[in-house]
């Protein structure tokens, strides 16, 4: 980001902040979760109370040596950062070793009979198949009585507004008021401010004029999922995209992040539900069959690094977009960079490196943000303080459209 002046990289040290309350508060509720959620063995017991106390109160350590990824780690930075604390090197990082090191002490990556098992199975499970989900699927009934450009509108928002499902925020933010459920935008007037505090979705809709490939960088699986889909679906079905790629992670991530078994448990979560969400879910998996909507699991997806890092290969994929779509708060942060950046820094600048067009949708459940106008920063924290930034009530669409040209 050659021509943005440069932010200071959020850490986790600062008493009292969001970062540090996750890394002391959120971390430990979260391997206390995965602990009741199987029926671990004495193993992977003293492994999860080795990470509670390291991460907690010790310094960094590198992955084992015969870890099937730990060259690759230790170019992500554990060769830099082993022997510090976890609160004193970037957030973005420490909190994306924390769920590797939390696969560790599990055994995800095996050898053993916990090889492959995904820890956080049971909250995604329960999340997809709770009564709410009937709900948000039986109103795509009434949805398909409206007009087409209605049902474009609305499925955007569901789609954005379904970030809200995130499981991990939901598990600290218990009891607190925030993280409701997904597909329901908050009332205007819960707060004196718009919910949507930046709003580029004319710009959204005329990039897709029929043409190319729509790639969508996916966040949450379950009630986040799902809304995604059914966007995909309606943008293939009225041809206002050729093809499709959802960008999933290899393997589980943060606690609720998709993988590709949890896109077949939404896709059989809709061809199972009665009406138009069956109607969806068929014309999902036909996509696929005839390759209009490919899933992509890039390395890159579990990286503790913003995407101004990404490899070659993937920026290629990005660049030959016509549109890609960055969906959620994790890959917010990797694209703009986890940075302190001013509210007002234009979002075109600080995603100026990306390779092709591109839009971010998401709810505001961290820190960073920009391309926000003075007066609507102004209003917000005249409102509320911070508490806007973290607490998942306010949300944004920014699109950036062309890319620079290169400088010469």
């Amino acid at each position: 980001m050659p021509d943005t002046p440069t932010a200071p990289v959020i850490l986790g040290n600062e008493p009292g902040s969001f970062p540090r309350s996750v890394l002391a508060e959120r971390h430990p509720a979260i391997i206390q979760q995965v602990r009741d959620a199987f029926p671990y063995g004495p193993e992977q017991h003293r492994a999860l109370d080795a990470l509670l106390k390291n991460c907690t109160e010790g310094a960094i350590e590198p992955l084992p040596a015969d870890a099937p990824d730990h060259d690759q780690w230790a170019a992500w930075g554990t060769d830099t950062y082993a022997g510090q604390s976890w609160y004193d090197v970037p957030w973005l990082w420490s909190e994306s070793y924390f769920y590797r090191q939390l696969l560790e002490a599990v055994g995800y990556f095996g050898p053993g009979a916990w090889q492959g098992i995904d820890p956080f199975r049971p909250a995604k499970r329960a999340e997809l198949d709770a009564p709410e989900t009937d709900e948000e699927l039986a109103a795509l009934d009434e949805l398909e009585t409206k007009s087409t450009e209605e049902r474009a509108n609305s499925l955007l928002h569901g789609s954005l507004w379904g970030n809200r499902a995130d499981l991990g925020f939901r598990l600290s933010a218990a009891g607190s008021g925030v993280g409701r459920g997904a597909g329901a935008e908050p009332a205007e007037s819960q707060t004196p401010v718009p919910a949507l505090v930046a709003d580029d979705s004319e710009l959204f809709w005329s990039l897709l004029s029929g043409t190319g490939t729509l790639c969508l960088v996916a966040d949450n699986a379950g009630r986040e999922l799902i809304p995604d889909l059914l966007l995909l679906a309606h943008l293939l079905d009225q041809r206002r995209i050729e093809r499709a790629v959802l960008h999933i992670k290899p393997h589980p991530y943060y606690v609720s992040d998709a993988t590709t078994a949890d896109v077949v448990d939404a896709l059989h979560r809709l061809v199972g539900a009665p009406g138009a969400a069956a109607t969806y879910g068929r014309r999902l998996w036909s996509a696929m069959a005839d390759g209009r909507l490919t899933v992509r699991a890039h390395p890159f997806s579990c990286a503790p690094l913003p995407y101004a890092d990404m490899p070659a290969d993937l920026s290629a994929e990005f660049a030959a977009a016509t549109l890609t779509i960055v969906k959620g708060d994790l890959n917010y942060r990797r694209l703009v960079g986890d940075r302190r950046w001013a509210p007002t820094t234009p979002f075109a600048d600080v995603t100026a490196y990306f390779p092709g067009p591109v839009a971010a949708l998401r709810t505001l459940k961290s820190d960073v943000i920009t391309g926000l106008d003075a007066s609507t920063e102004s209003a917000l924290v005249e409102a509320e303080g911070q508490r806007w930034r973290t607490g998942g009530t306010h949300a944004l669409i920014q699109v950036r459209g062309v890319s620079p040209a290169p400088a010469v």
